[in-house]
């Protein structure tokens, strides 16, 4: 058995649809689809030992992945990135059990790789024969290489100001750059318009149902690396969000086959100051997040003034008693070079902004130092090598 994927469910009104055809939003609500798993079954025959001994990529959790047949994975590689220990930050702060999950040793250097490997997989398996997507930058470069690893066309769609490398590796991999004047959304609006036109199906965050589940493969490595316990906290850095739902989506399986006990991480979302609808619907006790005007931020991850799957993003910090909060491009920049210099972690901005947040929460006194606490490296920060001096003079 490859796959238990027994049906998609709407996450606003629970409407089940069949997994068997291409799917985007639910047609009922217009809402995000989850893909859901006959747990019940999986748990009378499946040992959760039986993971550890498998291929060290994300798709050694099969039976939770939505492809069915194994020759349709399209991999690079993913997953299997290392939860790093972070002994001096852990001294430096009075922290007992402080970690990194760094993302960026993922293909194309960053956990978009996760994500966009279990979307063209299974959107291949389902007979997809080339994709648009819109991006600020890493999901386009990866998207470009899972294309080009399964050779299918795509057709990437990027703000004009997204970073030099995203645009360069995609257009390498031999996609079809579009450079959009505007932000991620309206780079969102134009490529599901060319998809509707051209016959391309559309990798958009969360308007389908499967990025979701190359995302919360996260949450099971980490569950896995701490011997399947679960974290206290999670402090990760959100844009449109995929992470924080896919990795609480993943911890809630994992409780429901009584491979985990307890209760899932506080999951914490970390936004920039120049775009933060996640952190003033929260802070507001609003279910839905109103558009952020004007967004800026160096952190191009971050600048998503409108996403999609709000509603699910707040419900997961919540739910798990978490809490979300913005800091400023300054405060990321210094971050990047404090986790490079203790740690040795090269991370992007948006990686850096967790420990920013981490600061303060623990000042705060919203996380406490006993905690197990784990840090959100999203993405490399040698593709923001511009943001970083060459020297003392520099």
């Amino acid at each position: 058995m490859f796959s238990y994927l027994d049906h998609l469910e709407c996450t606003q009104c629970g409407k089940t649809f069949p997994h068997t055809q291409l799917s985007k939003i639910s047609a009922c609500c217009g809402k995000v689809l989850f893909a859901r798993y006959d747990l019940p079954r999986m748990r009378r025959e499946v040992d959760r030992n039986s993971w550890q001994d498998r291929v060290t990529t994300m798709w050694r959790f099969s039976e939770l992945m939505p492809v069915e047949n194994p020759d349709n994975v399209i991999t690079l590689g993913e997953g299997a990135t290392p939860l790093l220990r972070a002994p001096k930050l852990e001294k430096k702060l009075g922290l007992s059990s402080l970690y990194i999950k760094e993302e960026g040793l993922n293909p194309t250097g960053s956990f978009k790789a996760r994500g966009i490997s279990a979307a063209v997989s299974k959107a291949f398996e389902l007979g997809a024969t080339g994709f648009t997507m819109p991006s600020a930058g890493n999901a386009a470069g990866a998207a470009a290489a899972y294309g080009a690893r399964g050779q299918l066309p795509v057709k990437v769609f990027m703000p004009k100001d997204a970073p030099s490398a995203n645009k360069k590796e995609s257009f390498m991999a031999g996609s079809e750059v579009n450079l959009v004047d505007g932000l991620i959304s309206d780079a969102g609006r134009i490529a599901v318009a060319v998809a509707d036109e051209q016959n391309l199906f559309d990798l958009s965050t969360l308007k389908e149902p499967y990025r979701a589940e190359g995302k919360k493969t996260m949450g099971l490595e980490i569950a896995m690396q701490l011997d399947w316990k679960m974290p206290d906290a999670i402090i990760y850095p959100t844009g449109g969000g995929t992470g924080i739902i896919g990795m609480y989506k993943g911890f809630q399986e994992l409780l429901e086959l009584g491979w985990i006990e307890g209760k899932p991480p506080k999951f914490i979302a970390v936004q920039a100051s120049g775009c933060q609808p996640i952190v003033k619907a929260f802070q507001e006790g609003k279910d839905s997040a109103e558009p952020w005007p004007n967004a800026a931020t160096i952190a191009d991850g971050l600048r998503v003034p409108g996403p999609f799957a709000d509603y699910l993003i707040l419900q997961a910090i919540r739910e798990t008693g978490g809490t979300a909060l913005a800091v400023e491009d300054a405060e990321m920049v210094d971050a990047m070079y404090e986790m490079a210099a203790t740690e040795g972690v090269i991370a992007c901005p948006e990686g850096a902004a967790t420990l920013v947040g981490l600061k303060r929460l623990l000042e705060q006194g919203f996380l406490q130092p006993d905690e197990t606490i784990v840090l959100l490296n999203t993405g490399s920060g040698y593709k923001y090598l511009d943001l970083i001096k060459e020297s003392a003079q520099g």
